[in-house]
């Protein structure tokens, strides 16, 4: 079996990548991209997989964009942190989804699915139109609120006092504009999918910011940037040159 990944986040590509090898030890990973614009450079300049697995939300936009720009017959296996989509939407026309962390058990349901569905099928292409029109009709609810533990006390704190989550030592911590640090359950990978991203952004694997935390953007080494918070946090909090352009845009909307 052939396969190529669509995944912006390194650790969660390798972590795809050996989960697949480990459940089909015959897999043959001919690519991993990060972007919709290699993804697509890619699919026109080299035969098509037999299988593709791709991430909803790449560096510079949503993966269904690239079925737009070229016309992949090969099955898909979607994953994504962003719960509220419709899974009905991605069991149409051999598409199946995961969400993440991907769990083992459920990656492998998926891939039996794929074998019983067959590869390079004309059945198996993709109707975008049919998946963002569910998308479009699902009710999109963001968390409102999160409670935490204050010494004996137990504090619900709004997401408009949130100025930005973190991950330290295995642990997640939100920060409040006034400045309290708390620690919360939930991981950044799972907060991308409770967090409205008008007002939150991913800046790298260690932090999501809140729009109105970032006082001051500063151009770093090899085309990446570093951000200045407010609350100020002490070690630098820098964005690659990849993801950089992405972050520009979130800013500018």
């Amino acid at each position: 079996m052939r396969v190529v990944v669509f995944e912006d986040e390194k650790l969660a590509s390798d972590r795809l990548i050996e989960l697949v090898k480990s459940l089909r030890p015959e897999t043959e990973v001919l690519a991993a991209m990060k972007s919709i614009e290699a993804a697509v450079l890619w699919l026109q300049n080299n035969e098509h997989p037999d299988l593709i697995i791709s991430d909803i939300q790449l560096l510079d936009g949503p993966s269904f964009d690239i079925f737009e720009q070229v016309e992949v017959k090969t099955p898909v296996i979607f994953t994504t942190a962003y719960d509220q989509y419709a899974i009905k939407a991605f069991e149409v026309n051999s598409v199946d989804y995961l969400l993440k962390p991907i769990q083992k058990e459920k990656l492998g349901a998926a891939l039996d699915k794929y074998d019983q569905l067959g590869t390079q099928s004309e059945n198996s292409s993709i109707d975008i139109d049919q998946i963002r029109e569910a998308i479009r009709g699902e009710r999109v609810e963001y968390k409102a609120r999160f409670l935490v533990k204050l010494g004996q006390r137990i504090k619900a704190i709004p997401t408009e006092k949130i100025a930005y989550f973190y991950s330290q030592d295995k642990l997640t911590y939100l920060v409040t504009f006034e400045g309290q640090k708390l620690p919360i359950d939930q991981t950044l990978e799972e907060l991308e999918g409770l967090m409205n991203p008008k007002f939150f952004f991913r800046v790298n694997r260690k932090f999501m910011v809140h729009f109105d935390a970032v006082t001051d953007i500063h151009p770093y080494f090899k085309g990446r940037v570093k951000l200045g918070l407010n609350p100020h946090f002490d070690d630098d909090i820098v964005i690659s040159s990849e993801k950089t352009p992405v972050f520009k845009r979130w800013l500018d909307q």
